[in-house]
């Protein structure tokens, strides 16, 4: 079963940055679109960014477009999400997975909150 690990979450100022990291054990890791999703209390699940298997393919979602960047590096099986100029609505559990999700690959996720 492989596993998805998330890092770097915490407490951040208004217009602060944050750098998530996600460790797949994921064998195939490089064959996979990778994704990160944030769930804020109360709402529904959604995704954020996503990236295609060669590093291309860069989709965010319209809310974090111009703040964050996703990227990989699949000889590490990791993925990476860098958010700037965080804002409070971006208060959420991040978590990775490929794309589209597979259920069985969600990890516990890394808290953001963003708040003065």
């Amino acid at each position: 079963q492989a596993q998805f690990v998330e890092s770097g979450g915490g407490l951040v100022q208004p217009g602060g940055s944050l750098r998530l990291s996600c460790a797949c054990s994921l064998f195939t890791f490089g064959f996979y679109t990778m994704s990160w999703h944030r769930q804020a209390p109360g709402k529904e699940r959604e995704l954020v960014a996503s990236i295609g298997s060669g590093g291309g393919a860069l989709n965010y979602v319209d809310s974090v477009k111009g703040r964050f960047t996703i990227s990989r590096d699949n000889a590490k099986r990791m993925v990476y999400l860098q958010m700037n100029s965080l804002k409070p609505e971006d208060t959420a559990v991040y978590y990775c997975n490929i794309n589209p999700p597979n259920r069985a690959y969600w990890g516990q996720g890394t808290q953001v909150t963003v708040s003065s």
